[in-house]
């Protein structure tokens, strides 16, 4: 049986965060009643002339060097020709043969253990160009055009021909999204359409070097979506190969209630887009030390920010990984660290209290504390002043408050017990009233030791030190 070898290639658009759009100052917010943020210049108008937006193409730069692009000092736009119900021109204003960024790279850490590889992705051009609009199928037999999203800036990153495999293409979506994410170019929304994707997937032979015929899967509107498009796709294309059949050059979409692909239209070439230079658009000239700007403003990458938190800051891969989920995660995180707290326990405790309490939205989120709060609350507890417990109790109250830590504690009566004195006769009291488990203590029985620490936190209502607790058991009952 032959076996055949996946060849992955995607398409990648992703909106850029301007406020307005990228040749006219109407609004590019989500969610407004249809055909409300228009104009002229984005309905098509005759006679209404496109201005490019500044902001997009810093964005835009900011980008490509964020995947280590070469940024073109001069790049075009060009017009390309398709006529759908949602693009009122009758052309798309886009760039061509002379794109803003090209020849990027992003490489892919795939597996685990010993079958750990890295994937590297080329990535062959980055441009500009404007989004179309998008037709509402959901008015009853009725169907309407809302241009809202017309003009709206875009940036699409496409690859070279180099992943093999549909987790390959799922993971550099990821990695590409939180690329952007971070770089605050794209907020990375799936559900409202500004981060989207097409795959264009092909089979060949093992050791065959020639590429099949490709197949472009378009409108998927989730990795997982993705993923699952591109192994059915696949099954699909070597169900072909084995039974002869040809497999066309189409554009197909994805029925995930089937689990199967289906055929949209043929798939256009360049030629039939019939490109030519936008006339009313000169040439985009940056400049070198323009460009060196904008790289100065760049953060650091996810990838780079996980391999700082291991290394330097001691915390696993898991905690690093579950803290470069977002941006304003992150920086919380690194504002509490820099701030005085131990970055591990900082570490365990966002992922087990704060992160619950969490919420995003594309690159903004709500964290219910400050890192000064946070910095405080875990000094208390390294100063024994609140026990562990005690510190979730605390949080629980102080979120969203803005209050100090120690006023919280204050209020709830909640400082800890650490007066020796004051623990050794408790301590004395459980020992006089449990002998006989005390002798067995005395006898290395250890697991009689929690007896002992739970009647000293009944007793104090669970406010005693725990580490000096301990040392008091063992001192009275002379336990090494």
């Amino acid at each position: 049986m032959t076996t055949y070898e996946p060849v992955i290639g995607l398409e990648v658009h992703a909106q850029l965060l301007t406020k307005t759009k990228a040749f006219c100052s109407c609004s590019t917010r989500f969610g407004a009643e249809p055909n409300s943020q228009t104009c002229p210049t984005c309905l098509g108008l005759p006679g209404a002339l496109p201005v490019l937006n500044r902001h997009a193409v810093e964005l835009a730069i900011r980008a490509g060097l964020s995947v280590d692009c070469t940024v073109r000092q001069t790049s075009r736009f060009a017009r390309k020709n398709y006529f759908y119900p949602d693009l009122p021109k009758g052309y798309q204003i886009s760039q061509f043969d002379e794109p803003i960024c090209e020849n990027g790279k992003l490489d892919l850490m795939m597996g685990e253990g010993d079958g750990a590889y890295v994937r590297h992705v080329r990535i062959q051009r980055m441009h500009m160009e404007e989004d179309a609009g998008k037709n509402l199928h959901d008015r009853g037999s009725d169907s309407i055009v809302d241009l809202n999203r017309s003009g709206t800036p875009l940036i699409e990153t496409v690859t070279e021909p180099d992943l093999r495999s549909a987790a390959e293409a799922g993971e550099y979506l990821r990695s590409l999204r939180d690329i952007f994410v971070f770089a605050n170019v794209n907020d990375g929304n799936l559900e409202e359409g500004s981060f989207r994707c097409d795959a264009n997937v092909s089979i060949r032979p093992v050791g065959v070097e020639k590429f099949g015929t490709r197949v472009e899967l378009k409108n998927i509107n989730s990795f997982r979506f993705v993923e699952k498009a591109i192994i059915a796709e696949i099954k699909r294309q070597e169900e072909c190969m084995r039974t002869g059949e040809r497999i066309v050059q189409e554009t197909r979409g994805w029925n995930d209630a089937t689990g199967t692909t289906f055929s949209l239209r043929s798939k256009e070439e360049a030629q039939d887009y019939r490109y030519f230079p936008e006339p009313d658009l000169p040439p985009l000239v940056v400049s070198p030390a323009q460009i060196e700007a904008v790289r100065a403003t760049l953060p650091e990458r996810p990838r780079d920010k996980r391999s700082r938190y291991v290394t330097s800051m001691g915390i696993t891969a898991y905690a690093a990984g579950v803290l470069t989920g977002h941006p304003k995660i992150a920086a919380f995180f690194e504002a509490a660290v820099a701030a005085g707290a131990d970055a591990q326990k900082a570490s365990n405790f966002i992922q087990a209290e704060v992160l619950r309490d969490v919420t995003t939205k594309g690159v903004e989120a709500e964290i219910p504390l400050s890192a000064a709060q946070l910095v405080e609350l875990l000094g208390l507890v390294e100063s024994g002043a609140v026990s562990g417990k005690q510190a979730k109790e605390i949080y629980a109250a102080l979120r969203g408050t803005g209050q100090s830590a120690k006023a919280v504690v204050a209020a709830l009566g909640l400082e800890q017990m650490s007066d020796e004195g004051a623990l050794e006769a408790i301590v004395r009291k459980t020992i006089d009233g449990n002998p006989k488990q005390a002798e067995q203590l005395r006898g290395g029985k250890v697991g009689l030791m929690g007896f002992f620490v739970g009647q000293a936190m009944k007793e104090t209502g669970g406010s005693a030190n725990p580490a000096m607790l301990n040392g008091v058991i063992k001192r009275l009952l002379s336990i090494t």
